[in-house]
């Protein structure tokens, strides 16, 4: 062991070739290591030793740049620092590597190299250690080195001892070994990398007191003029010695400067207008206290903190957030019944409830914004309708997709704790519209996920209570928020999967399908007006009328909303544009002439000329029109056809009615039996519930065979004896459950047992009993609707729905036949021409309302 004033160093040192960085003895140093033999000497030496000896290396400075680092070893320089790793941590990215956190000891001198492989081994001599004495000549460098840092700690002495990093500076200042100042002070101002390696090389203390006085002079002067031509604050005396993240000092990972930062001017303005702004912002007393003391915790962070930044965006976000602002309501309630019938046809219960909200906030200006929830099929115009109601009240609208959303930190945003933490969905959208009474849109709120990061209904809670919205606190924030002046709307396609907590804070609007009229009369005002500007078309070049709007309606698309509608228009106009591009211009005139312009006898004209011909001339005066053919051409054939008749000329089928998030739709049943054991067979993926209403009506037919004359193949009374049945419900990629095909299955399966036909014209819905009642069912208004898009004229409703026709629209109850049944008598009756052997003659309800 080499030795030198009390510590020893073995002969024999690995050394680390340092590509940045000078490490002097007394300072403290981070390495990064990811050259081939320095990552050997990390993990053959210090990894797996485990003696105090083992975690002592030699620091070489190598001047080599380190992209140029190749197999041969480099001239070493003669002199290095033998030092202990206190710190080793290793990382993959970007690259495998290692960080070494070195405290230097002492100089060694290099005496001869052992080994270049798998790391660098050399003979070493220990030069001047810490604990040298200072000879006799060099007391005149010593004296002048002490009045320069005499100067300087009277400098230090005019800053404020609060800031930690100017008290541990003199702190360190009066207790260093005076041996130990040049060494430390050299590690601890800014200088080069070549002056610290002048000073390395230094090896006696006079020669070390002269290549340090000149830097310490330097920092020193720089000081003075610094402190000359600005005149410092008491805060901003504070930034004048900065403590940043570098790779020397004598404690871990930081460097002391002496030096002002160059931004700090930047960094005490920036600071200074954040402070306006935080009491120019309104905020309430509880938010104010806090971001008072977020902002003086600021004031005293350096920037190279990580926590800075996180501290700065918190200010900024609080700032941006509109504590007082506000938009004023539009109260007019006469302009906003003409704004909401001009953007949207029908919807007449959604605009009356807009117009109630405008009634009472004249009357009340303090009234919190109401929760609605809109449900409804797709396509309806939910969405658009919200929309509507924020350009109707002059406020600000917002939308915010819940669908698949499975985290409750969207809702509620993360801890400030967390890595990347944000505000949730909610503060980020006061902060984007900048007002606190806007229109948030909450869609497809029936959406939402479960998983191990919460449960956002559960979190809405609380967003969506009028009670508990008013101190709304998100986990970013921690500090209350007001939500109350919010209005808030959601829309769902079903109120089946949303908790049961959640739907009651919220006012539900059923929204359901439109009627062919209606779709006519939106396509018209709405969607072909649209859809021309988009294309580029006007109404002279290209025409369709309302019986090609009706054919595309009944034809072409079976929905509730009109989303398939606006599609099949834009591909319609899609194939105009092509003709019109490529020359087919028309000369613009009325659409009107279309029908009364004359044509000479034997002169056929249509739109098919123009569209499949193009070789054709175009019809003079006439915009393009699309009329059937030119629909079939364009659309191709009919996805839709009338086949309700066709589908119910055999016993054992009937029609009945079923509701989906999607809407109403008609559903047949079918029915066959065979030879067998009396057994029963259901397909058609049905689910418990639907398959328990087949039992039912398969229990009942049998206990009433003989009332209703109802035999098995062979005549038999008892109509499973030897016979066995297969229900079948078509679609069978679809799943279906629900207690409302009851009466259609008692329906078919009567039809079969009697060998009648159920009537063509007609569809049923309703749950029954045992006992042959008929209950009541919902969506009524939904089915009805599908079975007036089908083309049914007659439509069967349990006694107890007779409340639910009021919804319908008077075209519709004026062109449909309502038959409300109590038991499952009237509804045989009203299925089948001249009524059902056995069942009671009752007068069943028959309106047209």
């Amino acid at each position: 062991m080499a030795s030198g004033g009390g510590i020893q160093i073995p002969s024999r040192l690995p050394l680390l070739l340092a590509h940045e960085g000078v490490l002097l003895p007394g300072s403290t140093i981070r390495f990064s290591v990811d050259s081939p033999r320095n990552m050997q000497l990390v993990s053959q030496r210090l990894l797996k030793g485990t003696s105090l000896k083992s975690t002592i290396i030699g620091v070489i400075p190598n001047t080599r740049d380190p992209e140029q680092d190749t197999e041969d070893l480099p001239t070493l320089h003669t002199i290095g620092t033998a030092g202990i790793a206190v710190q080793v941590v290793g990382s993959n990215w970007p690259k495998p590597h290692y960080t070494l956190l070195i405290t230097g000891l002492c100089r060694f001198r290099v005496s001869g190299l052992l080994k270049e492989r798998p790391f660098v081994l050399a003979e070493v001599t220990p030069l001047l250690l810490l604990t040298g004495r200072i000879s006799e000549g060099n007391v005149f460098f010593f004296f002048s080195f002490l009045a320069r840092l005499c100067v300087s700690l009277q400098l230090l002495g005019m800053l404020d001892m609060s800031v930690p990093a100017v008290a541990k500076f003199r702190r360190l200042l009066d207790s260093l070994p005076r041996e130990m100042l040049p060494d430390v002070v050299a590690s601890m101002i800014r200088t080069s990398n070549k002056e610290k390696l002048q000073v390395l090389d230094a090896v006696s203390l006079e020669e070390r007191f002269r290549r340090t006085l000149p830097m310490l002079t330097r920092q020193i002067e720089g000081l003075k003029l610094l402190k000359k031509s600005r005149k410092m604050t008491p805060g901003s005396e504070k930034r004048v010695l900065s403590m940043r993240n570098s790779k020397g000092g004598p404690f871990p990972g930081r460097q002391f400067s002496l030096d002002r930062d160059e931004d700090s001017d930047d960094d005490g303005d920036d600071t200074a207008s954040l402070e306006k702004k935080v009491h120019g912002a309104n905020m309430p007393e509880a938010a104010l206290k806090v971001s008072l003391k977020e902002l003086k915790r600021l004031k005293k962070m350096p920037q190279s903190m990580p926590e800075y930044a996180l501290t700065r965006n918190y200010l900024d976000l609080m700032v941006e957030l509109p504590w007082s602002r506000s938009t004023k309501d539009c109260l007019d309630i006469r302009a906003a019944r003409v704004l909401l019938d001009n953007d949207h046809y029908a919807m007449e219960k959604l605009k009356r409830r807009v117009l109630e909200y405008l009634a009472v906030r004249q009357l009340k200006t303090s009234l919190k914004g109401p929760i609605l929830c809109f449900v409804g099929p797709p396509g309806v115009g939910k969405t658009s309708v919200g929309r509507s109601i924020a350009k109707t009240l002059g406020r600000e609208f917002h939308r915010i997709a819940l669908g698949g959303v499975c985290d409750q930190s969207d809702i509620r945003g993360h801890r400030r704790t967390y890595v990347g933490s944000m505000p949730g969905r909610i503060i980020n959208g006061l902060k984007t519209v900048g007002v606190n009474n806007p229109v948030f849109l909450l869609d497809e709120v029936d959406k939402l996920g479960k998983s191990l990061q919460g449960d956002p209904a559960a979190a809405l809670l609380e967003v969506l209570d009028p009670e508990q919205n008013h101190s709304f606190t998100d986990h970013y924030l921690n500090v209350a928020f007001d939500l109350s002046q919010v209005l808030f709307i959601a829309t769902a396609n079903t109120t089946a999967t949303i908790p049961p907590a959640l739907l009651d804070r919220m006012e539900v609007l059923q929204v359901p399908g439109y009627t062919q009229e209606e779709k006519v009369e939106i396509a018209h005002r709405h969607l072909i007006p649209n859809q021309l500007e988009q294309h580029g078309l006007t109404p002279q070049q290209l025409h369709i009328p309302q019986e090609s709007t009706q054919d595309i309606i009944c034809r072409y698309t079976r929905e509730a909303g009109v989303r398939s509608l606006e599609r099949k228009i834009g591909a319609i106009c899609r194939a105009v544009a092509v003709k019109v591009a490529e020359g087919h211009r028309l000369p613009e005139t009325d659409a009107s002439t279309l029908e009364t312009s004359p044509q000479q006898e034997g002169e056929t004209t249509n739109s098919l000329d123009v569209l499949m011909f193009p070789d054709k001339a175009a019809p003079p005066e006439m915009p393009i029109v699309i009329d059937q053919m030119a629909l079939k051409d364009i659309l191709g054939p009919p996805l839709f056809e009338l086949e309700v008749s066709e589908r119910l000329t055999l016993p054992g089928v009937a029609l009945g009615l079923a509701w989906t998030p999607l809407g109403g739709e008609i559903m047949f049943v079918e029915a066959s039996r065979m030879e067998g054991e009396g057994q029963l067979t259901l397909t058609g993926q049905l689910g418990d519930v639907m398959k328990e209403s087949a039992h039912l009506a398969i229990s009942w037919l049998r206990a009433n065979a003989k009332t209703y004359q109802l035999t098995n193949m062979v005549g038999a009374p008892d109509p499973l004896e030897g016979t066995d049945i297969h229900l079948h419900f078509p679609a069978g990629a679809v799943t279906k459950d629900g207690p409302s095909a009851g009466v259609t299955i008692v329906t078919c399966l009567a039809s079969l047992f009697s060998g009648r036909l159920v009537r063509s014209d007609i569809a049923m819905t309703g749950e029954i009993t045992l006992r042959g009642l008929v209950l009541p069912v919902g969506g009524i208004k939904d089915k009805v609707l599908a079975a007036h898009r089908a083309g049914v004229k007659r439509v069967i409703l349990p006694k107890r729905n007779e409340k639910d026709l009021d919804e319908l629209p008077a075209n519709v109850r004026a062109q449909l036949d309502f038959v409300t049944a109590g038991n499952l008598d009237e509804v045989l009756n009203a299925s089948f021409d001249g009524g059902f052997p056995g069942a009671q003659a009752r007068p069943h309800v028959s309106s047209k309302l």
